[in-house]
């Protein structure tokens, strides 16, 4: 019987393999995207995939991100097939060719940032209006371009070809959701071999993918970041229900103790002038009078925290409020061995704001930093103005020579109820932090050479 079995010719063999290898490799560097969620490490192994020996495609891969405000393309990435060693096929199948993905760790990145090649692409810059014309097309029309020879197209005003060596090459467009992200750009100068059709096929659906997935990675990041932001915002509401009741079971017990307290020191004081001093009965009174009025303080700090406090906004001159608050305790910082040094400007720093709260913060830091440094020490206080978050503010510091305060207390210090004295509240700074924050104003603090510095940050006052 004569065979009548249809035999396929050798081309078309052959182009049966190349088609189920480009299915291979197209599947491969699909699974390869969805493999991470990492902005940084899917555009390393995107332009590693493309260069790698493995897949033969190309030489060297480039990077370039658009700046729509500036129309320029900045170099971001440059890979080279001698730099992808550490490219590794993961949970590859042997008998299943449509298994796997290609994956880099930390070290290969790195390497791959740090080689002489992506250094060059890193410190170019195209301008789109007078660098190369060809990369300019691939912008403005949004389509892969190929260039047979580099030099023939040769802009007197860039020097891009030149600076890579380029002969010939490929530029294809990233684009998520018809937003232009960038270019890749592609050559083969080590085998010095023109790109074939079917590379740019390739490489076109590559770009298409890539696309697709830096979009995704954008998103879960815009995803996560958002998440944070609500996990952030639902531990103050829980933080802030907490406090408000707390701050309201104090309010309670502060009001129902303060009547007997006061009752207690004035009936002690009115003994205490009807006993002799320097007697041990004289001394206990004195005792009782002097813890009797801390309490005093202590639930007056209280209940000022657990009030929702009112503002009267007005102009007011906060160097004339520093002056008074450090001529107030310029006799207790003496007493103290308390070195004052104040550097106040002359004429006035107008803040709008309540005078008599802006006054208590200042009354607050100078005693804060007169318990830090206790004896011997110093407290220096400057008023000037800056640009903070894009305002024109006045900024008051506080800087004593009291040590400083630890690292795992300070992150701590504006808590409420949170203190390290014996017999402090943890309230002083929270109300401190609590009233600068209602005159949109920033409390900052950092340990100096000496010891710590408060730095007060309001506002100037806009002047029509």
């Amino acid at each position: 019987m004569p065979d009548t079995t249809t035999k396929e010719s050798p081309a078309t063999v052959s182009k049966g393999l190349q088609a189920q290898k480009d299915l291979q490799l197209f599947y491969l560097f699909s699974t390869t995207l969805l493999s991470t969620m990492q902005l940084n490490k899917l555009l390393h192994l995107i332009l590693s995939t493309l260069v790698c020996e493995e897949n033969s495609l190309f030489c060297r891969a480039m990077l370039f991100l658009y700046n729509q405000k500036t129309n320029t393309l900045q170099g971001m990435l440059g890979i080279c097939r001698k730099s992808t060693d550490g490219l590794q096929l993961v949970d590859a199948d042997p008998s299943n060719p449509l298994s796997g993905y290609w994956d880099l760790d930390e070290e290969a990145m790195a390497s791959q940032r740090q080689s002489d090649f992506c250094t060059t692409v890193r410190e170019t810059r195209i301008d789109l209006a007078e660098g190369c014309q060809i990369v300019s097309h691939v912008v403005d029309e949004r389509r892969l371009y190929r260039v047979e020879d580099a030099q023939c197209v040769k802009c007197q005003k860039c020097d891009f070809i030149s600076r890579f060596g380029i002969n010939s090459f490929a530029a294809v467009p990233l684009v998520t959701r018809n937003n232009l992200v960038g270019i890749i750009i592609v050559d083969n100068p080590f085998k010095n071999q023109p790109i074939t059709d079917q590379q740019l096929q390739i490489l076109q659906l590559f770009a298409n993918q890539a696309g697709m997935a830096i979009e995704n990675t954008r998103l879960y990041r815009d995803i996560e970041e958002a998440h944070a932001e609500l996990r952030d915002a639902r531990q103050r509401l829980i933080h802030g229900a907490h406090l408000a009741a707390i701050g309201e079971m104090a309010a309670s017990i502060s009001h129902e103790l303060k009547t007997p307290l006061i009752t207690i020191g004035g009936f002690a004081a009115r003994l205490g002038r009807m006993l002799p001093e320097n007697t041990s009965q004289r001394h206990c009174l004195d005792t009782i009078i002097s813890e009797s009025h801390r309490l005093e303080r202590l639930l007056g700090d209280i209940l000022t925290f657990s009030r929702k406090p009112t503002i009267c906004y007005q102009e007011c001159d906060l160097a004339e409020i520093v002056r008074s608050c450090l001529a107030d305790y310029a006799l207790a910082l003496e007493e103290r061995n308390i070195r004052l040094k104040s550097v106040i400007p002359s004429g006035p720093c107008i803040v709008l704001g309540d005078s008599s709260q802006l006054k208590q913060v200042c009354i607050n830091l100078i005693v804060n930093a007169q318990e830090a440094v206790g004896k011997d020490g110093s407290l220096d206080v400057v008023l000037s103005t800056a640009e903070e978050r894009g305002k024109t503010c006045a900024i008051v510091s506080f800087s004593d020579s009291g040590g400083g305060i630890p690292e795992d207390v300070i992150t701590k210090i504006f808590t409420p109820f949170f203190t390290t004295k014996r017999h402090g509240t943890g309230l002083g700074l929270a109300i401190v932090n609590r009233i600068i924050q209602n005159h949109d104003g920033v409390l900052k603090v950092n340990n100096v050479a000496a010891g710590a510095e408060f730095r007060v940050i309001l506002p100037l006052a806009s002047r029509v």
